[in-house]
């Protein structure tokens, strides 16, 4: 079987550590493409190899020169082999947005950076943390990411929130082998709108949007009030949010120190931890590794239906 692909992300982060960390946890078959010093402080017995081939013990995958950090690298290398089949999917660590755009890099994160990569302009960002009243998974998208709240209104149109239905439905449908998946979509203002009363989006917006996808025989319910999507998330196979803090302040609360980032509308496999660099937690023992123990398995098991 291919091997998957870990990038550990910032190596003044908790990456390196927490990569080893979940590599040795897991046991799952991944090559390391990262900064070998940073490795090599919590896995001296680190092997560098110079392809991607499946294998046995912690392994790092020999990187080309450049002048870009060494983060940056590793995600072009690791892309680009996901794109030629030689690897099945990419697990990425943090990387420090600050301190990459101080020295060059203009994307706002992974998700826009990849989607570059891998010529799709618009790649959705979504979750898997926590379990729905059933004990199933609970799967949450975005239709905006990362912009302040003051500008999430005026930045939803009917074209992009059915975009996020349809890659959202497709994702659900290929890689969770979901035939039929349902899914929920949150309004935007209190109660949905209240009809208007609390905000005309889900008349103007959202609802035209949902009908169109409807139109498309996607099994799409709502607009409604978030609280209701999640507390009633059973009935939903994803629910799809407006902006981020809808969705991930109840994912988290639910899922927290498991949760993991699943970029959808990529012809490559890509999960993440849901956390930061956390900077403060190098080298103090004190970095725990379950986001990426998750952001592994989850990639392990979305994997084997291709292979």
């Amino acid at each position: 079987m291919r091997p998957l692909l870990l990038t550990p992300g910032d190596p003044r982060g908790v990456g390196p550590e927490i990569s080893i960390a979940a590599l040795r946890k897991t046991g799952i078959d991944a090559l390391l493409l990262g900064d070998e010093a940073a490795l090599r402080r919590y896995a001296p017995e680190l092997q560098v190899v110079e392809e991607a081939a499946p294998g046995t013990g912690l392994r790092l995958l020999q990187l080309p020169p450049g002048d870009e950090p060494v983060e940056v690298r590793a995600l072009r290398l690791a892309t680009s082999l996901c794109l030629s089949g030689q690897a099945r999917g990419l697990v990425t660590g943090p990387i420090h947005k600050a301190r990459l755009q101080a020295r060059g890099f203009r994307h706002t994160g992974h998700t826009d950076f990849l989607g570059e990569l891998c010529g799709v302009p618009d790649p959705v960002m979504a979750f898997v943390g926590g379990q729905d009243p059933r004990g199933n998974p609970l799967r949450v998208a975005l239709v905006t990411v990362h912009m302040p709240l003051r500008k999430v209104p005026d930045a939803l149109t009917i074209p992009g929130i059915l975009h996020t239905l349809r890659v959202t439905a497709e994702a659900l449908r290929t890689q969770l082998r979901l035939p039929h998946p349902r899914i929920a979509v949150c309004g935007l203002n209190p109660h949905a709108g209240e009809e208007g009363i609390l905000g005309g989006e889900e008349i103007s917006v959202i609802g035209p949007a949902c009908t169109l996808a409807r139109a498309e025989g996607l099994d799409v319910w709502g607009p409604i009030s978030a609280e209701t999507a999640f507390i009633e998330a059973e009935r939903s196979d994803c629910i799809v949010a407006m902006y981020h803090d809808q969705a991930l302040v109840p994912l988290k609360a639910l899922g927290f120190g498991r949760c993991v980032n699943w970029t959808l509308g990529l012809p490559i496999l890509r999960t993440s931890v849901d956390h930061g660099t956390a900077d403060h937690l190098v080298g103090t023992g004190k970095a725990r590794p379950d986001s990426m123990i998750a952001a592994l398995e989850l990639a392990d098991q979305l994997s084997r239906t291709t292979e």
